[in-house]
């Protein structure tokens, strides 16, 4: 009994997180409506340059496994990042087949100016909260954040 209860728990649990992905991606979209930086640079291309922003240096097999983007297409918006200077390739010297990307320093002023910009749209996104359910999404963020480290680190 104790085994099927836990399974249950299982299930509720994976089915309140797949809920919170979809809401999460909702809110993501009204965040991204938010920010002008879009106007410079497509949504794929932020969104990979912030990936190895906070991820670092990587390698792009690496990366395309992270992201679930072929290498070709992955490479073609490297390039494209690169000729903006915000993103550099260098050839693993141990490996020549291998190549490592990393966010030059116009890319991460670029990458801090939108996690700024992010950070602003998600306290006008969460201004119309009462100060109860302010802190009650503190409180439960907090608490999922620390199970999800430790998982991480498991």
């Amino acid at each position: 009994i104790l085994q099927r209860e836990h399974n249950n728990m299982h299930a509720e649990l994976s089915k309140i997180m797949t809920e919170n992905l979809r809401v999460m991606g909702r809110l993501s979209e009204r965040v991204h409506n938010m920010s002008d930086i879009f106007e410079k640079y497509s949504k794929q291309q932020v969104s990979i340059l912030m990936r190895l922003y906070f991820s670092g240096k990587s390698k792009l097999k690496d990366i395309s496994a992270r992201e679930y983007i072929s290498t070709a297409n992955l490479c073609a918006m490297f390039r494209k990042l690169e000729q903006m200077n915000l993103v550099q390739r260098t050839v693993d010297e141990q490996d020549r087949r291998d190549t490592w990307y990393s966010v030059t320093d116009m890319g991460k002023q670029i990458a801090e100016k939108v996690l700024n910009q992010f950070i602003l749209s998600i306290e006008n996104l969460f201004k119309g909260l009462s100060k109860q359910d302010e802190r009650l999404l503190i409180d439960a963020t907090k608490t999922i954040n620390n199970v999800l480290k430790r998982i991480e680190n498991a």
